[in-house]
């Protein structure tokens, strides 16, 4: 992968926007869901196994044309990965290297990747995931040699089938998906959840003593954290309908989360779509909690999809992207929002 040694970085706690970063310079489909470690980015058919595991052939940054006229809050935008799609990218606590996820050819799945970015020009991407089912978002964890992912290889080598759009777009809840940690380097893998329902979502704390993920585990969408051993698993949201993406303060006190609280008839299609581990993410407002679960605040009430919340390193604000600006349509941007 060319690198620019350049590359505009963003402070280390503001990790979650790294993946614009990667978009800014747009994949070959020039497509972009707001998964944010949801792992059902895309509405191409992925049925086909993956072929290979090499990353796309690379070509040096292009920054020209990676700024937006009118666009007065970022600058030196550097493109770094190229072709395939490429999202949810996370520092290294060093700042030298990005964890991220990709598809990197028109078949098979998502698998994990890492870049150095202080590699020569022209040196790749090194798969760090099995190249086998279908992963998403991974983390280096903080203080050690190892990373934090979730995969559903150990049910099948294959992709599990892409959900159905055709009554309007879902996320498929793939109960195949297990958090696993691993090396650097791929090796040593280890499991950390073992059932036949959805485990992902999956983040860290700043001290790398605790995961915070999300699952289906006592029947309804909802977030619990745990050792990075897999010890100590408490169940921290409990209210009917989805909640998760949480990330973790920089003082690891609290929780940030996305969630949804259907009523009447939507309520009726959560649950419908539930049975058949599917949700309609059209409607998702920002929470916060403390880490033990306790004092739960919303921070959003606009009726839009909210994505992606992540506290600013002082912890005192949320950054998140919505599509507020037209809550039926696709366009996301950034928005900063007080915890009250």
């Amino acid at each position: 992968m060319s690198i620019s040694r350049r590359f505009f970085r963003l402070p280390r706690s503001l990790t979650a926007l790294a993946a614009l970063l990667l978009l800014a310079g747009g994949g070959a489909t020039g497509k972009a869901f707001a998964s944010s470690c949801q792992g059902s980015k895309g509405d191409k058919d992925h049925s086909t196994h993956h072929r290979g595991h090499e990353h796309p052939s690379t070509r040096p940054s292009e920054p020209q044309g990676l700024h937006f006229e009118g666009e007065t809050r970022l600058t030196n935008v550097r493109q770094v990965t190229f072709g395939g799609q490429n999202a949810e990218a996370y520092w290294s606590a060093d700042g030298k290297s990005l964890i991220f996820q990709a598809t990197p050819q028109e078949v098979g799945c998502d698998q994990i990747y890492i870049i150095d970015l202080e590699a020569p020009e022209g040196a790749s991407p090194r798969l760090v995931s099995t190249g086998r089912g279908r992963t998403t978002c991974a983390y280096f964890i903080p203080g050690t040699d190892r990373i934090l992912f979730s995969s559903t290889h150990a049910a099948s080598d294959e992709c599990p089938p892409p959900p159905d759009m055709s009554q309007g777009y879902v996320w498929a809840l793939y109960p195949e998906y297990e958090i696993w940690t691993a090396k650097t380097d791929g090796s040593d893998l280890r499991r950390l959840t073992d059932n036949d329902l959805y485990d992902a979502e999956a983040t860290l704390s700043t001290d790398g003593e605790w995961i915070v993920f999300t699952s289906l585990r006592d029947g309804d969408i909802d977030i619990y954290k745990m050792r990075t051993d897999g010890t100590e698993l408490t169940r921290l949201t409990d209210e009917t309908g989805y909640d998760g993406g949480p990330f973790f303060s920089p003082d690891g006190t609290k929780i940030c989360y996305r969630a949804s609280r259907p009523k009447d008839k939507d309520l009726k299609n959560y649950r419908e779509l539930l049975a058949r581990n599917r949700i309609r993410p059209r409607n998702l407002e920002i929470y916060w909690m403390n880490a033990d679960g306790t004092g739960k605040t919303r921070v959003t009430d606009n009726g839009a999809a909210n994505f992606a919340p992540f506290f600013t390193p002082d912890g005192k604000r949320i950054i998140f992207a919505s599509n507020l600006g037209n809550p039926r349509g696709r366009n996301f941007d950034l928005y900063l929002v007080n915890l009250d």
